[in-house]
């Protein structure tokens, strides 16, 4: 139950926040959200999860 509550508050930071309003637009805005709900009440204590992905290496050509 704990769990629930932690994430329930987690998503709702993430909500006022306005991370469900559209689609991520990349691999760090997914994982930005995610960490966000999982940060649950810690939001509210001015914990601001980012999240940066490496960058993938190109092929050579």
């Amino acid at each position: 139950m704990v769990v629930v509550v932690w994430l329930a508050i987690g998503a709702l930071a993430a909500g006022q926040r306005g991370y469900f309003g559209s689609e991520p637009a990349n691999c760090a805005g997914a994982a930005t959200v995610v960490v966000t709900v999982l940060a649950g009440p810690l939001n509210y204590l001015g914990v601001n999860p980012k999240v940066t992905c490496p960058t993938v290496p190109q092929p050579s050509s």
